[in-house]
């Protein structure tokens, strides 16, 4: 019998159940935040190519960064501010001759004859030296990227009153309907087959 006036006693015999429980509860609910990467994927296996295209060398747009974070865009020393302007101009430039078959009827460029012929020949190659800074490899593969969104919500906007980057957004939504994401489906595929995102990462030096 317990002394008059000692403290109650707490019972504590289900306190190891109710831990389990709870632990067992943020297990459960808890959502773990992952890191999504690059949006880059290998060209698939073709067995049937022999031999490798010939490219003209004004159709490869060449940039090049040193372990100094440079950045040398067609061997000119250039900012990273600049650069989406210069990817842009090299991408719409529509240099193919009119009447040509390799003529680009939608493309608003300066149709240099020494610059890319039209946008489904026209690369982007990226070079990066061993010790660049990870940061400014980042920052450039966005700008990059940016210039083929910039062009491709243009002729987005053009055909389907809408830019390309919020179709694809939508088309990534899981909440959207299969049915919708069918259509987009479709005018994504047609806005990518106007300006391809043709971008190659070329060996990294270690001696720039």
């Amino acid at each position: 019998m317990p002394r008059r006036g000692a403290p109650p006693e707490v019972n504590a015999g289900s306190m190891a159940d109710i831990a389990f429980l709870l632990l067992i509860f943020f297990l459960v609910t808890t959502t773990i935040e992952t890191d999504a990467g690059l949006d880059r994927m290998l060209p698939p296996i073709d067995d049937s190519v022999v031999d490798p295209p010939i490219i003209k060398e004004k159709n490869i747009f060449a940039v090049n960064i040193n372990k100094q974070g440079q950045l040398l865009v067609e061997g000119e020393v250039t900012e990273i501010t600049s650069l989406k302007e210069k990817a842009v101009a090299f991408l719409d430039n529509g240099g193919a001759a009119n009447g040509s078959p390799e003529y680009c009827n939608y493309c608003k460029g300066k149709r240099d004859e020494k610059s890319s012929d039209n946008p489904e020949k026209a690369i982007i190659s990226l070079k990066n030296d061993r010790e660049t800074k990870y940061n400014i490899y980042i920052t450039v593969q966005n700008e990059i990227v940016g210039a083929y969104n910039e062009l491709r919500n243009r002729e987005s906007q053009r055909l389907f009153k809408r830019d390309f980057t919020d179709m694809e957004a939508e088309y990534s939504n899981q909440e959207t309907s299969d049915e919708r994401k069918e259509a987009l489906k479709e005018r994504i595929k047609r806005i990518q087959e106007l300006f391809p995102q043709k971008f190659s990462e070329a060996e990294t030096s270690s001696n720039n």
